[in-house]
Formats: C-alpha cells, structure tokens, sequence
C-alpha cells in the first residue's frame, strides 16, 4: 500500500514523497482513512511508528476548505511537553508546505506577544500545551467555539504529568459537533473514562503492544560499578559511535555529566527540566545540525522527540519505571533505520532490569564486568546521586569530594572496630584495623594538613 492509497490530495502527496517517505506505516495506514471520513479515533500507537503523521496529513487536507477567523482556531492539537508541541510544528510545516494553511503554537516559556498577534491574524491549526492554552483563554485572547477537529496526542503521558482536570476543562468549552483523535501508548482506566465521556463512536485501533521493544533496535546491557560508569561510558562513546543521546534519571546528573564529556573533548549538549524553553530548543537544534553529536538528557526528552540518524542511545542510570526503557530506546531505529541501545547497570540494578525484560519480554545481550575498578564501599559514593557537593564528607579530604568517574578515587580507612563493608560486585579482601596497620611514612598523604586522631595510631617516622 502506498500513501496514495489512503486518499490524500495530490499537493500532500507530493510534500511527502519529497520528504522521503513511501509507505505509510500500520498506524497511518489504519489511522488516515478513518480521520479523512471525519470518524473519532483511538489510536494505541507506541512513540516511534510515525502516529504524527497519522493525524497531521489528513487534517491538512481536511482544513484546506475553509477560512480561519480571529481569536478563534478551526483546529485543536494538545500536546503534554514543549518539545513534544513544537515537534508536531514541524511535521505541519513540512507536510503543509503546499497549502496555504496558518499555523500558531502556544507553548510556556515563551512570551505572549507573538502568540498574540497570531491568534488574532486567526490560525487553521493552534499546537498546545495545556497550561498555556488556558492562561490564554483566562486573558481573553482565544475562543474555542470554532474548532472542528481535536486531537489528544500522549494521553497517557497527559494523565501523568497531571493534565486530565485541564483536558476535561478544554473539551467542556469546544463545540460538542466536532471530531476528536485520542492517541496514546497504553490505555489506563482514567483515560478510558475520558475516552468515554468526550468521544462519540470512537474507532479504535492499535498497532503495536505498548510495551514492546522496536525490533531494529539492538540493545545490551554493560555492566559497570557506580565509580566506573563514566570510564565505560567514555569508553564506549570512543567505539565509532556516530551520535547518541543519554538518558540520566536526575537533572543533576544531566548537568554533571555533560560537562565531565565536555572535559573529556566530547562535543556535547545537554536538556532538562531545568533550562528555559529557547535553550533546550537550541540545544536540540545543534544536535539536528550535527554541531555536537552528544546530547545528555533527562526524561523530558524521552517520549516523542523524532530526530532523524540518532545511531545510539545510552542509558547511564537505568531508568526507574520500565516502560520509560520502551520510550528512551526509542529515540533510535526510527523510520525503519536500525540504532543500538546501551544500558550501563551495576549489581543494585539486578531487579529493574528483571523488570524490563518482564515487560519487553526480551532477554537482553549482556557484557559483564572486566577491567572495571573495584565496587565503592557500602554506604553512600560520590556518584550515587552524582550532585556536586561544596563541602568534603565528615572524615574525608577535600580532594575525595571530587565526583568520582574522572579521576581514581583514594581509598577510604576504616576505624577500629567497625564491620566489614559488604562487597558489591567482588569479594574485596578483610580491611585491615586500625591496631594492625603498619606505620605510615611521613608523606603518605601529602594532602593531609590537620594533626593526626589518635583512634588511627599511626607513628610517624622523622
């Protein structure tokens, strides 16, 4: 089957074979006809199998009659992220590129002047989030009367980023005559309940399970311990990888892992929650534009982000719901390319991994550990939570409070009487108490500038 099949106007065909596209995929083959005979839609349709597309091409023919009027929209896009919205832009701009459609976005982080002019010049197609969208409606600037066609994307991330009480709002104030597209990647009872309430004779559909895995995507598992995980991650980045995008749990992380691979001569960028919207779009634009082909990021990027020729992605903290795997890995293998997904894990991670092979009903390739250092000692390590802290621990020097991962740590020493840390990955020998210890030479620590516990006994020789 090809896109012609499916019943779009000549103009659209032509914008998306100059896109290089051919074949619809199964959402867009399922979805299209069903959009363009004005039918409600719920699409179950994991992030990677091209379900943009699925609403954005027929609506463009859809709304290519008709005229938009000021302040009111003739169609709806809600998306949960600003990425996620200014992700469905682009597809408009370049599907649309042969109608004469106007389009507005209205995303945080951005200021209300330009939206304002655009809405009141009216737009065919308004991409929003739902936070901005009704800090408009509260100023007066937008009335939802007009809008024919709504669409839903990410529902489920909708719900779990809180926005429900908000969709709920929006759909009271929308026509009851128009027709609405659900798309998300599972489908759990509150948005089935919101399924129910705002759609009427819905089709459904669903292409994929939503757990499952792209199967283009070659994924391994690379053991390593909490201390090492920047050597193997450099390591591996050196291993002719063309680019990547990294997945860390914490923004900290995110920040201090990027600017370890900056000193280390990666050419690297990095988004997270924290960055204004108009650096993290920077940001992401450099990495489009192979100015650097490293992008560390947290899970605001995760899910939707569709950049072309990402050959690798890596997962330095496994994530900590598994289903987030599904949507980090597949930022690679898009578009029937193939990519390869690194997951670095330590022995704690045992039981997430257990859960994502559960979940991918996958068993996954895995590199043990070799030529590692040695597990940290229980208790916390510097890299456990990988924030940069301004004062050394109680009963360490200021260097040990140096991140770990870029530089040898220095062993601890144990006091008297204190039991013996449990290994982690390797049975480490019996340290050696306080009385035992041999005597030290004068420049042992050349770093230690404060007088000597007596608890340590150490007789210093001169």
């Amino acid at each position: 089957m090809s896109f012609a099949d499916l019943g779009l106007s000549d103009e659209l065909l032509r914008a998306v074979e100059d896109s290089g596209y051919t074949e619809p995929t199964p959402v867009q083959r399922q979805a299209i006809p069903s959009v363009l005979m004005n039918k409600d839609l719920i699409a179950i349709a994991q992030t990677g199998t091209g379900k943009t597309a699925s609403f954005v091409l027929p609506m463009i023919d859809i709304l290519s009659h008709g005229r938009a009027r000021a302040r009111m929209p003739r169609s709806l896009i809600l998306e949960p992220t600003r990425e996620l919205a200014a992700q469905v832009a682009e597809n408009f701009e370049k599907y649309g590129k042969n109608s004469k459609l106007s389009m507005a976005l209205l995303i945080g982080g951005v200021g209300f002047g330009d939206q304002d002019k655009a809405l009141e010049k009216g737009v065919d197609v308004l991409i929003a989030t739902p936070g901005r969208l009704m800090d408009q409606f509260g100023r007066g600037k937008i009335l939802l009367s007009g809008v024919d066609i709504l669409v839903i994307d990410e529902a489920d991330r909708m719900l779990d980023m809180g926005f429900v009480p908000d969709i709920e709002a929006i759909c009271s104030k929308l026509p009851p005559r128009r027709q609405t597209l659900l798309f998300s990647a599972t489908m759990p009872p509150p948005i089935k309940k919101l399924a129910d309430r705002f759609l009427t004779e819905p089709r459904h559909i669903e292409v994929a399970r939503p757990a499952a895995a792209n199967a283009l995507i070659t994924q391994r598992l690379v053991e390593s311990t909490v201390r090492g995980k920047r050597d193997t991650l450099r390591a591996l980045l050196r291993e002719g990888v063309k680019n990547a995008i990294i997945f860390a749990n914490r923004k900290t992380t995110v920040r201090d892992l990027a600017a370890s691979l900056k000193r280390h001569g990666f050419a690297v960028g990095q988004i997270h929650g924290d960055m204004e919207q108009a650096e993290r779009l920077r940001e992401l634009d450099r990495f489009k534009a192979d100015e650097i082909n490293v992008l560390v990021a947290s899970d605001v990027a995760a899910r939707g982000l569709d950049i072309k020729g990402v050959s690798h992605v890596f997962n330095f903290d496994v994530p900590w719901h598994p289903d987030d795997y599904v949507h980090r890995i597949g930022r690679t293998g898009r578009a029937g390319a193939t990519g390869t997904a690194i997951t670095l894990y330590t022995a704690e991670d045992a039981e997430a991994i257990d859960q994502i092979e559960k979940l991918t009903k996958t068993n996954i390739d895995r590199t043990p550990l070799s030529g590692q250092a040695p597990a940290a000692p229980s208790g916390p390590s510097d890299e456990a939570d990988d924030q940069p802290r301004s004062q050394p621990r109680r009963g360490r020097s200021r260097s040990a409070a140096k991140p770990a991962g870029d530089a040898p740590a220095k062993p601890r020493v144990q006091t008297a009487g204190a039991a013996p840390a449990k290994p982690r990955a390797q049975t480490a020998p019996e340290p050696v108490r306080a009385e035992q210890a041999p005597p030290l030479p004068v420049d042992a620590n050349p770093e230690w500038n404060g007088p000597v516990p007596a608890f340590l006994q150490v007789r210093l020789h001169g």
